[in-house]
């Protein structure tokens, strides 16, 4: 049973989905890029939801999300389906799209986790030793320069999708905007730190692909490869899901927030414990979900902040 989750409106999160054993379904071309972009802004739009930055790896998705209403299970679940059934269609796919594991949340809860997030998810194809800088790779993405103002376009794809169906509208834009932590004014300021995290981690990636005596397979190379594939990169499954980040070097931080973690989890069993013993008055603490949506159970609003 996994663990319960504070589901908090105005929440900010990064978000991961795997494709099914690594295959490469969402390699890097035009008509897969069009339907992840297209998928989230209707998702979003239909959800409330803010996109801060996205990467579309060929073998699973980065997105930074901010949850102004407090329904993420809604959003994941609506644009993790529409997703699969389109590349089901556009691949010519059999059976499950998505990996077996839980889709990856992370909250993040500072300033500094948003930066070093954000630029983990525009590095991550030269992370992968595909490209050499982020702004080369050609799948579906945001680019440092867009963050807070860019607008991302898509029509509707041909494959799936129902155009007499009106919540499939012929084109669909995405702004995005800045995260909630990021002032307006500040938007110049962020935008230079999340640059020079970007840069950082493009330089740890390249010294390791030097050091691995490894080459770039480069981006022409990267959009070529069969979507049939899978990754041969080692990579450790089942490994530490986080719950939250709060960046480097924020102990105090971290610590408060690992207590505020633990306290909702308590109070989370307590109330589940005196529910599945008949007691239907038992209060459930702010932030549950599953428990409020489908059983109807009471819920506190005093929140446990993190």
């Amino acid at each position: 049973m996994s663990q319960p989750r504070e589901i908090a409106p105005g929440a900010t999160y990064l978000i991961t989905r795997r494709v099914l054993r690594r295959h490469l379904l969402f390699r890097p071309d035009a008509v897969i890029s069009q339907l992840l972009v297209y998928t989230l802004a209707v998702s979003t739009r239909r959800y409330g939801i803010e996109v801060h930055a996205f990467c579309a790896m060929s073998s699973h998705l980065h997105i930074v999300v901010t949850d102004t209403n407090g329904v993420l299970p809604r959003f994941l679940q609506f644009f993790h389906r529409i997703v699969a059934l389109g590349t089901k269609v556009l691949r010519r796919w059999e059976g499950p799209v998505w990996d077996h594991e839980a889709t990856s949340v992370v909250r993040l809860l500072t300033r500094a986790a948003v930066v070093e997030k954000i630029a983990y998810v525009l590095a991550n194809p030269v992370a992968a030793g595909l490209v050499r800088h982020a702004h080369e790779w050609p799948g579906a993405k945001v680019h440092v320069g867009e963050l807070g103002n860019g607008v991302l376009r898509a029509a509707r794809p041909t494959a799936y999708l129902d155009p007499k169906n009106p919540q499939w509208p012929e084109e669909v834009t995405l702004s995005l905007a800045l995260p909630p932590v990021i002032d307006q004014d500040g938007a110049d300021d962020f935008g230079r730190e999340v640059t020079a995290e970007l840069q950082r981690q493009e330089a740890q990636a390249h010294a390791r692909i030097q050091r691995e005596g490894l080459r770039f397979l480069g981006a022409d190379r990267a959009s070529k490869v069969s979507p049939y594939e899978r990754a041969k990169t080692f990579e450790s499954l089942r490994d530490r899901n986080p719950t939250f980040a709060v960046g480097h070097d924020q102990g105090d931080t971290w610590r408060v927030a690992a207590a505020a973690v633990r306290a909702f989890r308590a109070s989370y069993r307590a109330a589940l414990q005196r529910w599945c013993a008949g007691v239907r008055s038992a209060v459930f603490p702010a932030g549950t979900w599953w428990m409020r949506m489908f059983h109807g159970a009471s819920v506190s609003d005093v929140v446990l902040t993190m």
